[in-house]
């Protein structure tokens, strides 16, 4: 059986209209692990949504700081939720302009409507704050990551935190499909669009928490273990 993994995301609050709409558009609840009623798009197809969604939903609605990881050796998941409450503590919320649904190559995400250096510099400090808890990654883990082409200083992040797309390379996302059929992604992403606009307040988005997610298994679902408010 394979150890549990362990992810640092960004979550929003399980009462805000933000994590209600990403975790029914995945039709999942990362906080209670159950499904939920899809929140399908208007003029989607409710045959295919769920498909659409299944590689995301896997995960639950977040945006990823720390990758998933394996605890080192001797570290524990106790360990791990203290020192996530103490570095919280110290933390200082990030201001976003706000977040747009956008077209990542063939998913659509949200995603800052505006670049934020701040943000940038949290994710970063946080990638760096974790690795203490991190094994090192498998040979198979590090030659799934080598199947898709990567520049050198994404291989270098690989190699030194065990996920590419840190540092410079990293761009805050919240996933709301999986990889789309071409001529889906433009429709998908319009109707993504009109929903979010229904749903979530225009405004700023303040990244104020993060949580640990834990997976039990490869196969299973990553289900959210504890959440953090900073400050």
């Amino acid at each position: 059986m394979s150890k549990p993994r362990y992810a640092v995301y960004y979550a929003p609050a399980a009462d805000s209209a933000l994590w209600r709409f990403g975790s029914a558009v995945l039709g999942y609840d990362a906080l209670t692990g159950e499904d939920l009623p899809f929140a399908i798009p208007p003029g989607c197809d409710p045959a295919t949504w769920p498909g659409f969604t299944e590689e995301p939903r896997r995960y639950g609605f977040h945006a990823t700081l720390k990758a998933p990881f394996e605890l080192a050796y001797g570290r524990s998941e106790e360990q791990l939720r203290a020192f996530a409450r103490n570095h919280a503590a110290g933390l200082d919320a990030v201001e976003l302009e706000g977040l747009s649904v956008t077209a990542l190559g063939s998913f659509v995400a949200l995603t800052p409507s505006a670049p934020s250096e701040a943000l940038q510099r949290f994710a970063f400090s946080t990638v760096q704050a974790f690795e203490l808890f991190r094994a090192p990654l498998s040979e198979a883990d590090k030659a799934r990551r080598l199947k898709s082409p990567l520049t050198p200083a994404q291989h270098a992040y690989l190699e030194a935190y065990g996920y590419p797309y840190v540092g410079d390379a990293f761009r805050f996302h919240m996933t709301l499909t999986g990889s789309l059929p071409a001529e889906h992604v433009g429709p998908v992403k319009q109707a993504l669009e009109t929903a979010s606009d229904a749903a979530l307040p225009a405004g700023p988005v303040r990244i104020d928490r993060f949580a640990l997610f834990r997976q039990d298994d490869r196969a299973g679902r990553f289900r959210l273990l504890d959440s953090y408010s900073f400050g």
